[in-house]
């Protein structure tokens, strides 16, 4: 815990316009010590709270890496794409929570389907299939952006649909290969992943996006405005009420620009990453087919 905490408030912390950078790497090392003390306790415990030798199972490791990485871009796609629903496209809270329930409901329909395939294909060429259409699903609804709603709901429907099916593959990886007598600790090394990439996912893509929106956002010359509209669009939407018509739409198209400029910043940094994850499993893939051909050289 003192880890997590530490290092999301050094995250946070250094992304912030005012943050101190002494602040942050304290933060940081004090996370990094606690991390340390903790791994090498468990190692050494007889009765972990986490057996981290599990990770030395290929399917369990990659299960938890597809958890985490699911959820982290789950929470921080609906973190982003929420507020820009409402303070750039002006709607309500229950609008924007209708628009994103395509995600869930892609995600129910997917399970089952990904359930289905798990006894015809390899468990690990589905993980990087789901991530890899989680990825192309963000890249259609950032392409979609300015076309209509349309091409963004279908492009949320596959990001869903990818999530869903990441899930329940991970979920079977995860209690399938971990021993019978350690189920329990998988289950609940299962829920961590998921909270872990929940709560990572709001801290990381929140920083990312303040930090973008701070970098791009530009008061226009003679406006005298508070510097904390740099801060967050709608510390801008706030103060440009304050002022006169054509100064407020001057404020507010800027600070939209900068807060698209930083949402198109977020969604690019996870289809990285979900790409990068959707290659791992297939370069774990490989090496397992590897290993396990090799006895058989040798025989």
């Amino acid at each position: 815990m003192i880890a997590l905490v530490t290092l999301i408030y050094a995250i946070k912390e250094f992304t912030r316009r005012e943050g101190s950078v002494t602040f942050a790497v304290i933060g940081a090392a004090v996370g990094i010590m606690a991390l340390v003390i903790f791994i090498r306790r468990q190692n050494r415990s007889s009765d972990p709270l986490i057996d981290l030798s599990l990770f030395k199972i290929p399917l369990f490791t990659t299960g938890f890496i597809t958890a985490l990485v699911g959820l982290f871009a789950m929470t921080g796609i609906q973190y982003i794409v929420t507020q820009r629903l409402q303070l750039v496209e002006g709607f309500s809270p229950l609008i924007s929570g209708v628009y994103t329930l395509t995600i869930p409901f892609a995600s129910v329909i997917a399970a089952p389907v990904t359930g289905m395939l798990l006894n015809r294909f390899k468990v690990i060429y589905i993980k990087s299939a789901v991530l890899f259409l989680t990825a192309v699903g963000l890249g259609i609804y950032l392409v979609q952006l300015d076309s209509g709603i349309a091409g963004q709901v279908f492009g949320l429907t596959l990001f869903g649909a990818g999530l869903g099916g990441g899930m329940t593959v991970a979920s079977h990886s995860i209690m399938s290969s971990a021993p019978y007598e350690k189920a329990g600790m998988a289950a609940s090394m299962e829920s961590v992943g998921y909270e872990v990439g929940g709560a990572t996912g709001i801290a990381m893509i929140g920083s990312l996006s303040g930090l973008v929106y701070t970098l791009t956002m530009k008061i226009p010359t003679g406006l005298n405005v508070p510097v904390n509209v740099k801060d967050s669009l709608d510390e801008a939407l706030i103060v440009a009420e304050r002022l006169t018509v054509s100064a407020s739409e001057t404020l507010k198209q800027a600070a939209r620009f900068a807060f698209d400029q930083s949402f198109s910043a977020v969604i690019v940094a996870l289809i990285v990453l979900l790409l990068v994850a959707s290659l791992s499993m297939l370069w774990i893939g490989s090496r397992s087919m590897k290993k396990a051909e090799e006895p058989r050289r040798l025989g």
